[in-house]
């Protein structure tokens, strides 16, 4: 994977067991090292105020939630492209045999499109048709029967997620709907997040800030299409706080992301792929001592341009050291 220079977070999501790319917060770290940032994002992140319209807008790039160690490639090689990218710069996985259409569910009676390992490499790379043998819906416990065969006892139009990799249990989580150009989600206060063309989640917002999410093993990252922040498998196995070398952004204990060394140059990283770094309360005055009992050159700033941030992340901010 190739990295713009100056992006400030590094990698993407190793969602398990396959490496995600995408696009984080809305900051975008340009050639002269200045942080610029975007707009847009959820209305709320919570459910007390969430509307029942469909979600629209695919994030790219995620991967499964099924086992410990990242197991696709993290590279970061720091080649200079054309263009710049916000905290995390996009690629693609490879993708095997499209039997069906996830979006569409196409299959045929009683049965779903769903993602798979087609070549065994702990990958969801694939789509095929399995039976539909169960009715469960979205947010109810699950079962897999395998290992990343795409069979469950989920509904159709429903996948089982975030598993646990010893006992198989895992919550069912709605498919985004439309289309990969157009993709829409129908549980609120959710977006859609897409790899491969193979998975299509909708996946909840959450603050970084509380670490509110409320699955098996989850924190609380960007989305990669930068409208705010979602819950996503977590795993660091507990064993990466602030300080920790890294090379996926949720590689990182909760309450931390993997950050690009330039802005994040704690020395336990040095010759890291990146490191992990804490968010921080902007709003809080003391968001700049706790930032530099970390890292001592580190200052909370704001995770978003300033005017850009959607209301429930207006305090959201990460601990870079200045550029």
């Amino acid at each position: 994977m190739k990295i713009a220079k100056h992006t400030v977070m590094v990698l993407g999501l190793s969602i398990l067991p396959i490496g995600c790319e995408g696009k984080g917060a809305n900051q975008t770290a340009t050639e002269d090292d200045s942080l610029t940032g975007g707009t847009g994002g959820p209305t709320t992140a919570d459910d007390s105020t969430g509307t029942e319209e469909p979600t629209t807008g695919a994030a790219s790039e995620t991967s499964s939630g099924s086992t410990e160690t990242a197991s696709t490639s993290g590279e970061t090689d720091e080649t200079e492209t054309d263009d710049t990218c916000t905290f995390v710069c996009t690629t693609s996985g490879e993708t095997g045999d499209i039997e069906c259409d996830v979006f569409a569910q196409d299959c045929g009676p009683e049965q779903k499109c769903a993602a798979w390992d087609a070549d065994g490499d702990f990958a969801w790379d694939s789509t095929t048709c399995v039976a539909v043998t169960g009715d469960g819906q979205h947010g109810d416990p699950c079962t897999i029967q395998g290992n990343l065969t795409g069979e469950d006892d989920c509904a159709e139009g429903v996948m089982c997620w975030n598993t646990d990799p010893d006992t198989g249990f895992g919550t069912c989580v709605e498919l985004c709907t439309g289309s990969l150009e157009a993709p829409q989600c129908g549980p609120p206060n959710s977006f859609c997040v897409v790899a491969n063309m193979v998975l299509n989640l909708c996946l909840p917002f959450c603050d970084p800030l509380v670490q509110d999410c409320q699955g098996n093993n989850e924190t609380c990252l960007p989305q990669p299409n930068g409208d705010g922040f979602s819950c996503v498998l977590d795993s660091s196995g507990g064993q990466a706080p602030s300080g920790t070398p890294c090379e996926f952004a949720n590689a990182c204990n909760p309450g931390n992301i993997c950050l690009n060394l330039e802005f994040f140059p704690h020395p336990d990283c040095e010759g890291s792929g990146g490191c992990c770094g804490p968010y921080c309360d902007i709003s809080d005055p003391g968001a700049n001592a706790n930032c530099q009992e970390v890292l001592d050159t580190a200052e909370c700033v704001p995770w978003y341009q300033e005017g850009t941030a959607p209301e429930p992340y207006a305090d959201v901010g990460i601990c870079i050291q200045p550029q």
